[in-house]
């Protein structure tokens, strides 16, 4: 029997349609890879021959965990996509096509960069974020809020964003927060569960969604049978691959 829908905050519809999307998005983490998209970057065979040598994996192991890895890649991309435009089908809220992730026209005017986890930002990257809000609080004396949004904090918070700028601490204004994503949800639908219960809504959509929708396969990647047909030595043809145009090879 259905589950009742939970979430009183976006429509059930909109919801459905919005997971729908980000199911789709994964079909081309469903393609097979051959060899040429698993060397788009340019693999390194050294570091694969100490993983399989010290995780004790073999090769062909080895190579599906890096396919693994590439599609992880692609997935992550999919998860912001989730998490960032959910806030298209939740009143108040704005996602631009540029210069924020997400508005929220609330009692105060939230301007939102989000991120999927705590530790995503360089160090660099943070500093842009930080001097980004901070020039746009100091040029608009209304009393709008900046804030880096974190999906995977390292704990629940709703804090002044505090940071290290070439060895020199920032003294944060009040209004320049950072702030876990349930306390967010909290701001956005005045209910402190609403994260809560979209975690414990999502498991339920998603098998609904996926009963309805059973083309999702995953292709045969051909990476293997490429690499062979190189060298009969897959470490050769890692190689091969790599260094082809090196000296010897």
């Amino acid at each position: 029997m259905q589950r009742e829908f939970v979430l009183n905050f976006i429509k059930q519809n909109d919801f459905e349609e919005h997971v729908l999307a980000t199911i789709k998005s994964y079909n081309s983490a469903l393609q097979s890879i051959n060899l040429a998209k698993f060397n788009s970057n340019i693999i390194d065979p050294i570091k694969l021959l100490f993983d399989k040598a010290v995780f004790n994996k073999t090769y062909h192991e080895i190579i599906d965990l890096e396919l693994q890895r590439q599609r992880d890649k692609t997935n992550n991309n999919s998860i912001g996509y989730f998490h960032q435009n959910i806030f298209k089908f939740i009143d108040g809220c704005e996602v631009p096509n540029h210069g924020w992730d997400i508005i929220f026209h609330g009692k105060n005017r939230y301007y939102i960069e989000l991120k999927n986890k705590h530790n995503t930002m360089n160090s660099s990257s943070s500093a842009k974020t930080f001097i980004k809000m901070q020039n746009h609080l100091l040029a608009n004396s209304d009393n709008s809020i900046c804030a880096l949004v974190e999906v995977i904090a390292k704990k629940s918070s709703d804090i002044p964003w505090e940071i290290t700028i070439d060895g020199i601490r920032q003294n944060s204004l009040e209004r320049l927060r950072r702030i876990s994503i349930d306390k967010f949800y909290k701001i956005v639908t005045s209910d402190e569960f609403a994260f809560k219960k979209l975690c414990y809504q999502l498991p339920i959509t998603i098998d609904k969604l996926l009963n309805e929708n059973r083309d999702k396969v995953m292709q045969k990647d051909s990476v293997i049978d490429e690499l062979y047909k190189l060298d009969s030595n897959i470490l050769n043809a890692l190689y091969k691959l790599a260094f082809s145009t090196y000296e010897g090879f």
